[in-house]
């Protein structure tokens, strides 16, 4: 590869890295033939997959990954632990080049079921069948663990190496150990818990680590209901314990779910140009296959239509026989032998979700590389959405946005600050300084410098904007509103940026009366217009804090007699502040001055007073 291809790829890698979100999952790269050859999981995608392309990166291995990537690609998850889990299937499935641990079995530990009269359950990295049953290997240990605290919890299997035999109990061979006495142990080796009690414990411990833990929870339930209508309540709140320990861990994870097995989900998410079907791949219980394609439409299909099509290219091309398949709304599709589900609730329905967030989330990247390389079409789109949620006559091409700032009313001014295409246009921005109020009066500087703004533009035959945004409530707007409608009969629309308890903008306002608009505080629109809000805080905080500090310096020098606003001046470039004036010697001031004007100075700082 020249050194320009290995760029141009790097290029290309990076841009993908830019658009990843900042979610949990699992992300895969892939060779230059498109074979995985590593698959990685991610509390936060954007800043793991990012870590591979830093400059800094000194380990070998990942130099020699990186430079072997040709591709990447990712499946989001609402967890972390989702995203281990999912990862482990990804690697099971696909035994990644770089993933090399995963290769050898050894390598991560296992669980074993021994094969003794009373079987331990432990974990362990050495693999021999004839000990027992082995379940694994765990490629993440915190969900190795996860299982057998949650087994030990409910069952309280043996732990003491001792070998047990049916003789040995018989006769009293045995003696109870310390797990006896906490409580860990159910002292099988002494016969305080029967053969059968055990055996059954065992057996609804394999089942979870199976993963069959909703059919578990069903038979514990049942079993629940059955002794509490035998009247046998304490074994009955027994039960229940089982059942609530045992449902707050299944509860934890939302990628398996292992009563769903050889499972097709898809999902289409679409705008007016373009639809993307996400396509999820169940078996076994576990994620092993998550892909989206896109469709640019060419006539007015519909999304059912586009979704049939995808449901039979993406089945043929990933050869699935899955004789189930969960969609969102009713396919009419024929398919041999093929059950199509709509499901409300349960697992069904959190895997149709996770498809759906899949590909909104693939929508959105597409929409940010496009915008990458043409910024005016984010602008554009914010835009369209800021006139869909106001439903503005026309697009909101230039706003302007207003704020007062004064303190007990001395220095009164105001700011207006103007975004062209959703974004500053500092050439436009105005200062004002308040003129007819006299105090804090926020409403009557409102109203002077908004009727003062509109009145020239209206002279001037200048450029009107197209929307008006008050940095405030209900009461900013309408005084914004008395002056564009009732005053100068202008049609410009108002909004206004309110804030809660704590001071933080927390909702778009619209209308007459202002009604609250339905907008995501953590959307890009509602990031823009605090922008705009900060923006015109700052500016009019920035003119206020430069006409105090004027009016300080003027009036300090100005009280010097013999020194007019020349020599203030030239002080003032000279040195750049009054602390520096009065620390100055004799000589330095006359450098500036000349030395009758630096002996005034020097003797008024100094002494107070003129020398005779």
């Amino acid at each position: 590869m020249t050194k320009e291809e290995n760029e141009k790829r790097l290029e290309y890698l990076k841009g993908i890295v830019r658009r990843l979100p900042d979610k949990p999952g699992s992300y895969q790269f892939y060779d230059d033939e498109h074979t995985i050859i590593y698959v990685g999981k991610a509390k936060n995608l954007k800043s793991r997959v990012s870590s591979y392309f830093h400059t800094e990166v000194d380990r070998f291995k990942t130099k020699v990954l990186v430079s072997k990537i040709h591709d990447i690609s990712y499946t989001v998850v609402n967890t972390e632990e989702d995203a281990l889990l999912l990862e482990n299937s990804l690697i099971k499935k696909y035994n990644p080049r770089y993933n090399v641990l995963l290769k050898d079995g050894k390598t991560y530990p296992s669980i074993c079921v021994s094969n003794e009269y009373f079987p331990r359950i432990f974990k362990t990295r050495t693999i021999n069948k004839k000990w027992g049953t082995y379940y694994g290997p765990y490629s993440h240990l915190g969900s190795m663990y996860a299982v057998l605290d949650i087994i030990k919890e409910l069952y309280h299997p043996r732990t003491c190496r001792q070998p047990i035999t049916k003789e040995g109990v018989e006769t009293g061979k045995y003696k109870v150990c310390l797990d006896y006495h906490i409580k860990k142990c159910m002292g099988p080796c002494v016969g305080k818990q029967s053969y059968e009690d055990y055996q059954k414990n065992i057996a609804q411990a394999r089942e979870i680590l199976k993963g069959n833990t909703r059919q578990v929870l069903r038979d514990l339930k049942e079993e629940m209901l059955r002794l509490s209508e035998e009247l046998r309540f304490e074994e009955a709140e027994e039960v229940k314990r089982k059942y609530i320990a045992l449902d707050g861990f299944v509860s934890k994870s939302e990628v398996v779910s292992h009563t769903i097995d050889n499972v097709d989900v898809f999902t289409i998410t679409s705008d007016e140009k373009m639809a993307f079907i996400n396509y999820i791949h169940v078996s076994n219980g576990s994620i092993n296959q998550s892909f989206t394609i896109e469709y640019k439409k060419k006539l007015n299909e519909t999304d059912e239509e586009l979704l049939q099509l995808g449901i039979v290219e993406l089945r043929e091309r990933f050869g699935s026989d899955a004789k189930e398949i969960i969609v969102p709304e009713e396919v009419n599709v024929e398919l041999g032998n093929v059950k199509f589900t709509i499901p409300k609730l349960g697992d069904k329905k959190t895997l149709l979700d996770l498809s759906a967030m899949n590909g909104k989330q693939y929508k959105f990247d597409r929409l940010k590389q496009a915008e990458k390389l043409n910024p005016e079409q984010k602008q554009v789109r914010l835009m369209k959405e800021l006139q869909e949620k106001l439903h503005l006559p026309t697009l909101p091409y230039q706003i302007e946005c207003f704020d007062n700032s004064n303190i007990s009313g001395t220095d009164a001014v105001a700011a207006c600050v103007v975004f062209k295409k959703m974004k500053p246009s500092k050439s436009d921005y105005k200062r004002y300084n308040i003129k007819t109020v006299v105090g804090p009066d926020d409403y009557a500087s409102m109203k002077e410098v908004v009727s003062r703004r509109y009145n020239r533009l209206l002279q001037e035959n200048l450029e009107l904007p197209d929307l008006i945004v008050a940095d405030g409530g209900k009461g900013q707007m309408e005084v914004i509103r008395e002056v564009i409608q009732d005053e100068l009969h202008l049609d410009i629309p108002i909004a206004g940026l309110a804030k809660n308890d704590r001071h933080r903008t927390n909702e778009l306002l619209y209308g007459f009366p202002p009604m609250s608009v339905q907008l995501k505080t953590d959307s890009e629109l509602f990031h823009v217009l605090t922008q705009l809000q900060d923006e015109v805080h700052r500016f009019a905080i920035e003119f206020h804090r430069n006409k105090r500090s004027k009016r300080a310096l003027e009036s300090e020098l100005d009280n010097i007699p013999g020194i007019g606003p020349k020599t203030r001046d030239g002080l003032l470039n000279g040195l750049k502040s009054v602390r520096r004036i009065r620390e100055a010697d004799e000589a330095t001031l006359a450098t500036i001055i000349g030395p009758a004007k630096a002996r005034i100075v020097y003797d008024y700082f100094h002494t107070g007073k003129e020398r005779d």
